[in-house]
């Protein structure tokens, strides 16, 4: 950590531990804190002028979300970007969202269509601007909007749990060959599609939306080799 860097503020009014972990989770999804990079436990108390323990407890939670690797009585290191992870987050999340979009177009709700079209915009303007790190809050804003509106919070904090590694790989992807710009018409197509109340237009660009990061997975491969793990990195081993 960056000792001149003063953006971390702890509230003494909320966990400690879970502002760590909100804060060190941030840095790592945005790739603000690189892959491979070492986490010095002795430096990370000095940053967020805490004890051991709920720094100890935050990095416990960044390695059960498969983000960090945590060698005892040794170090910790920020994984690289765990391709099976987000394959398999990639499957959780389109399944659910494809059932989200049906049940949201057939019962065509006039707020979500304002509120969605407002989100498009605000992308909209962010893209124009060059400012990606906005663009990319409201894209979160545009889908979390999406689960609430379908009554399954609880869906998208799990979500979010299990997609660190997914969010990285979208990171990489964003600056490149016009991502952000089909990020942007795709979100404005669904939103479309759920005030018409047309489900099957909403989950084909629901599908096309997010499948775009993984099907590029080999391009990023060549462009990042030492960011990503091979596909197989942790799996078991086969008999022989």
């Amino acid at each position: 950590m960056n000792p001149a860097d003063d953006s971390f503020h702890l509230d003494r009014s909320r966990n400690a531990t879970i502002q760590v972990f909100e804060h060190l989770r941030e840095l790592i999804v945005s790739l603000a804190i690189k892959p491979g990079t070492v986490l010095a436990r002795p430096q990370l108390c000095d940053y967020y002028k805490l004890s051991a323990s709920p720094v100890r407890e935050a990095l416990l939670r960044l390695e059960e979300e498969h983000l960090v690797d945590i060698y005892p009585q040794h170090q910790t290191r920020v994984r690289r970007i765990d391709l099976a992870q987000s394959r398999q987050a990639h499957f959780l999340r389109l399944s659910v969202e494809l059932e989200m979009v049906q049940v949201l177009a057939q019962d065509a709700d006039p707020v979500l269509a304002r509120t969605l079209a407002g989100l498009v915009e605000r992308q909209r303007a962010s893209l124009d601007s060059g400012d990606l790190g906005t663009f990319t809050q409201v894209d979160m804003e545009f889908h979390r909007c999406l689960y609430h509106a379908a009554a399954v919070p609880d869906l998208w904090s799990m979500m979010r749990s299990r997609s660190g590694n997914l969010d990285r790989l979208r990171r990489l992807h964003l600056p490149l060959n016009g991502k952000a710009q089909s990020i942007l018409d795709e979100h404005g197509a669904i939103a479309q599609a759920i005030a018409r109340g047309d489900a099957q237009a909403a989950q084909q660009m629901v599908r096309r939306h997010l499948s775009g990061t993984l099907s590029a997975i080999d391009a990023l491969r060549t462009r990042y080799p030492d960011l990503l793990l091979p596909l197989d990195y942790g799996a078991p081993a086969m008999a022989a």
